[in-house]
């Protein structure tokens, strides 16, 4: 008699969600180890000069027209499209006020970063994707050299450091194309665009744009280069490490800024208690209000 073959299990909602929740947990704790064996060997052997140099003009130098080119045009579109509005309220002047304190709290850093991990993080998966694909990290280690001090450690450095610069230069841009468009364009007088300007972005709002840049640059190294390491064979192996490097590190980026902006207004709070935080409601004033629309 002929045996009949068990039919295959079924595969339901549950099971294709715990398939992805391990998968997530995988990559979240392989990035990890991979994260303390940088930190390890930071504290351990910092790189030769000749070895991080290269690294640095890399990620520092041949990133400036993107940044330069970034930063102008996020100020211009953020003045041409703020004007209208500012306008029907008779703000205009004020318009380089949240031009700069957009720019310098949030749009600058994020968007200066993102530019960056298409830039800098595919590139850094792609270099080290190639290395992994013809066995140049094997002969590292054949060799005695620990792969991740010779290899990602100068990367990692390159991009902590440099990033927070490059964000620097484009919220520069930034605000001096604000200010051309509003000032050349639009007809806002420059003396009243920069009063205004001045003294709505305080020291506090540079602290926080360079903050959320650092954490940036960390994740796109980290990521870039974990992607790299752990390419598969051949040339579709190394074009999605380069793709996935961007997908991550961009998703990674809008994690952090969320989590950071959160932490950093809870800071501003706890600094100075004085401004209070939330929307305080003045019960009396709308009691007042209602009776005398009424």
């Amino acid at each position: 008699m002929a045996s009949v073959a068990d039919p295959l299990p079924r595969i339901g909602p549950i099971h294709v969600v715990g398939k992805i929740t391990l998968v997530i947990l995988e990559n979240v704790g392989d990035v990890t180890i991979f994260f303390t064996k940088i930190l390890y060997w930071m504290t351990t052997r910092l790189p030769r000069k000749r070895v991080l140099l290269p690294s640095l003009y890399q990620t520092g130098v041949l990133s400036l027209p993107v940044v330069i080119v970034t930063g102008v045009f996020i100020g211009m579109v953020l003045a041409i499209q703020t004007y209208d509005q500012f306008r029907l309220m008779h703000m205009e002047t004020k318009l380089g006020a949240i031009i700069n304190i957009s720019l310098v709290k949030e749009l600058g850093p994020v968007l200066a970063a993102t530019m960056l991990a298409g830039r800098v993080g595919s590139a850094l998966a792609a270099e080290l994707g190639t290395m992994r694909v013809t066995e140049q990290i094997d002969a590292l280690s054949a060799m005695g050299a620990n792969p991740v001090n010779y290899l990602v450690v100068p990367r990692f450095l390159a991009c902590f450091t440099l990033i927070p610069l490059l964000t620097i230069v484009a919220d520069a841009t930034g605000i001096l194309g604000g200010w051309f468009l509003s000032s050349y364009v639009l007809d806002i007088n420059s003396h009243h665009y920069w009063h205004h300007a001045i003294s709505y972005v305080g020291p506090y709002d540079l602290f926080c744009g360079m903050f959320k840049s650092t954490f940036f640059g960390a994740a796109i190294a980290v990521v870039a280069c974990h992607r790299g390491f752990n390419c598969t064979a051949g040339a579709e192996g190394v074009g999605r490490a380069a793709t996935e490097a961007f997908v991550f590190s961009f998703v990674l980026i809008l994690v952090l800024d969320f989590a950071l902006g959160a932490f950093l207004q809870a800071l501003y709070y706890t600094l100075w208690p004085s401004y209070g935080g939330g929307v305080v409601l003045d019960f009396d004033l709308i009691n007042s209000w209602t009776q005398f629309v009424s």
